[in-house]
């Protein structure tokens, strides 16, 4: 789904009106989708606080805590404008929902969430007062009462075009726009202010192909996950080889491996040094070898997924990998230490299209030290208009280019994913897509989107928080990721 700016998303809202659409039935349509995705992430029912402004996006809003009472939840409105200063359609919905304002915020178990509705994509700087002291409690609550803040549409005082927001500005976890991504919210700067990212389409929203980036959800790429069918078999889903792991690293190679098996390879085969004494599980075949760079190459692997803690080997080992890397066709993902092998060796020139490389912010700075201050998406759309590979480079938005492709944004995943493991469950997952034919364009969108939501399942669906989350568990909840993008629930 392409990213679009204000003008051209009230553009957008202006054609469907004319074309016929009620726009009472599109804010119910809107406030239902924000409803569903919250329903989708806060399983258990709490207390949700609707702060309003004077715009649309409040009536979205009103509609949102509608859905959350009918769910079970408890359900308040705070305000400072009087009801003859909001639009109509809010007007409506606070007469439908019919409940007093500014009344004490609701006790009870479960989540807190407050519901950011002060300003919208029309607005320009911070919230002014009165809307200020609103903005300044939502902030203070979720610094002292463990309050997630919930942008509906953007979060007040973000620009909706350049990502800037001033100081004052709401500070969201989780932002739920309507229609299209607004750029400003895929800006470096804005991620801050955001937090998880997610998109309500409506189909007479759609915008049309822009030359802006993509932001990956399963709407904006629907069949690229079919369902097996039923002759499926072990063969079809693919073998990958994992040449990963050292002494003192075999947890990477473990995770690796793993990502591969539960990101639905046939058949993995770990290929360690002979004193490795990673473990697995029983359905990954591990193989220790002196020689093992040669027998991952030569094993009959559909793709291969090369570096996870892959440490420093010899240098006859080391000249093996580049001249395998130079000669092979295969599909592979070159992730961490095989980047740095071939930064150091200044050896870009091996990166080729049917490589995938999945760098983090260090190692992408070894490998284009002249490209590494650049914004995210120009600093990958640049390298990868030198090398012919696909590259994700990894962050709080993960950003995938390939040559000759819309750079792409993945809106998954929390900052609870900023500890180790989380990149080798990667490479892995990636991996078990390049072996199932996907390009590696597509394995790499779809394994950002799978990795980072398994990991927000893991927040909601277990008993993780952002503190405590580990690689481990982030693959525990990459089934039901799967199902998520299948049944489009995000």
């Amino acid at each position: 789904m392409h990213a679009v700016t204000a003008s051209e998303m009230r553009a957008l809202e202006e054609a469907a009106f004319r074309s016929g659409t009620d726009a009472g039935d599109l804010m119910d349509r809107a406030g239902t989708g924000i409803a569903r995705r919250l329903l989708d992430h806060f399983p258990t029912p709490g207390r949700a606080v609707a702060y309003l402004g004077k715009g649309n996006n409040a009536g979205d809003a009103l509609v949102v805590l509608e859905a959350l009472r009918h769910r079970g939840w408890e359900v308040a409105i705070r305000s400072v404008h009087s009801s003859t200063d909001r639009s109509t359609l809010t007007r409506q919905r606070l007469r439908r929902l019919g409940i007093e304002e500014n009344l004490s915020l609701p006790h009870g178990p479960g989540p807190l969430l407050l519901l950011d509705a002060l300003l919208g994509i029309g607005a320009s700087g911070a919230p002014r007062e009165p809307l200020a002291t609103l903005a300044s409690e939502m902030n203070g609550l979720r610094l002292s009462r463990g309050a997630l803040v919930v942008g509906i549409d953007l979060p007040s005082g973000l620009d909706a075009d350049s990502g800037e927001s001033p100081e004052g500005g709401v500070i969201a976890d989780l932002t739920i726009t309507v229609g299209a991504p607004k750029r400003g919210l895929l800006a470096d700067k804005a991620v801050r202010h955001v937090g998880r990212l997610m998109v309500v389409p409506l189909d007479e929203l759609r915008p049309e192909p822009n030359d802006g980036p993509v932001l990956i959800t399963p709407e904006s790429f629907p069949g690229l996950l079919p369902p097996r069918s039923h002759d499926f078999h072990k063969g079809h889903a693919g073998r990958v080889a994992v040449l990963a792991g050292s002494t003192g690293m075999s947890g990477a190679a473990t995770l690796a491996a793993t990502g591969a098996l539960k990101g639905g390879a046939g058949l993995v085969t770990l290929f360690l040094d002979p004193d490795n004494p990673a473990r697995t599980t029983a359905e990954i075949m591990v193989r220790h070898s002196a020689r093992r760079v040669e027998h991952a190459f030569d094993s009959n692997a559909d793709a291969l997924v090369i570096g996870p803690g892959l440490g420093q080997p010899n240098e006859p080992q080391r000249d093996i990998l580049f001249e395998r890397l130079a000669d092979d066709r295969r599909p592979a993902v070159l992730d961490a230490d095989a980047l740095n092998l071939i930064a150091a060796a200044g050896r870009t020139d091996l990166l080729r299209e049917h490589h995938l490389i999945t760098p983090h912010p260090g190692e992408f700075a070894r490998l284009a030290p002249d490209l590494a201050g650049l914004p995210r998406v120009e600093a990958a759309t640049r390298f990868v208009a030198r090398h012919p590979c696909t590259l994700l480079l990894k962050g709080a938005r993960t950003v995938v280019a390939a040559p000759d492709a819309a750079p792409r944004i993945n809106p998954t995943g929390h900052a609870g994913m900023a500890s180790g493991g989380q990149g080798d469950v990667l490479a892995g997952v990636a991996g078990a897509l390049l072996a199932s034919r996907l390009a590696p364009v597509d394995a790499a969108a779809l394994a950002a989107w799978l990795c980072g939501r398994a990991a927000e399942r893991a927040l909601t669906h277990g008993d993780e928080s952002e503190q405590s989350l580990t690689a481990g568990d982030t693959t525990r909840q990459l089934g039901g990721a799967f199902r998520d993008w299948r049944e489009c629930r995000r």
